[in-house]
């Protein structure tokens, strides 16, 4: 789905207008553990992916219902940071959005393999020890878009052959549909929690079976599944609204 196709069909939110705000804030919780509850489940091949799909489609449904929708403005490059602090497009999406191929992908089903419905976002790290070679700090992962954390997960460990690792979902009601952030190390928002554009929400990490590898250069996994009538996803490319994004500086002084 292109930049400006999106910005055509799509009329979205502020997003201060939660329906009840209490009332609300207990079902958003409620729904952030299912959601990531489907995706262990998922993970660890104890849910059907016909049961997955209608678990996951029931709980976005539900969620996407508690956000306002009629405070809108159009989409355009302003509504964009790009996700690595002191980084571009330019110089970081690999193989210049050649990497994204769609075909194949099933969210519910981990036994299907081969697909690569994302872009990696890679950096300057040749010692891999997750630090800037030109200002040896972490590299801040920063908010793509405004919306609300869905789901974190915090706990990988290097012998583990999970390969998302420390991963971020995060669901956009103004564009309807949800990114995930993998391989981050140090993860710092919660399931629940509102972040705005060009927010920190992790640290640059290797976390991930095929990530923490030698062979794989320090990078973030960045996907965006757009979501149908049915609250189901479907893969889209960011790659146009990457290189519209606004661009925060990483190298002056804190």
């Amino acid at each position: 789905m292109t930049f400006k196709r999106i910005a055509g069909i799509v009329l979205v939110i502020c997003v201060a207008g939660l329906t009840n705000q209490s009332e609300s804030s207990d079902k958003i919780a409620e729904y952030c553990r299912t959601f990531h509850q489907i995706q262990m489940d998922i993970r660890d091949n104890v849910i059907s992916p016909d049961s997955a799909r209608a678990a996951f489609g029931a709980v976005m449904r539900n969620l996407r219902a508690e956000f306002r929708r009629d405070t809108c403005r159009s989409i355009d490059s302003s509504y964009f940071v790009y996700p690595i602090k002191g980084y571009t497009a330019r110089e970081s999406v690999g193989s210049r959005g050649r990497g994204y191929r769609p075909n194949g992908f099933d969210l519910f089903d981990m036994s299907v393999t081969g697909s690569h419905p994302a872009h990696d976002l890679f950096v300057r790290d040749k010692d891999q020890d997750v630090l800037d070679d030109r200002t040896w700090k972490p590299i801040d992962v920063l908010a793509f878009t405004s919306g609300l954390v869905v789901a974190t997960e915090t706990s990988w460990k290097y012998d583990s052959e999970y390969r998302g690792g420390n991963w971020i979902w995060i669901y956009d009601p103004c564009l309807d549909g949800l990114f995930y952030y993998a391989h981050n190390n140090i993860v710092e928002v919660q399931p629940g929690q509102w972040v705005n554009a060009g927010d920190k929400i992790s640290e640059m990490g290797r976390t991930g079976y095929n990530a923490y590898q030698k062979r794989s250069p320090t990078h973030l996994h960045l996907m965006f599944l757009q979501l149908d009538v049915d609250g189901l996803p479907m893969p889209a490319d960011t790659y146009e609204w990457l290189k519209e994004a606004a661009v925060r500086d990483g190298l002056g002084a804190e």
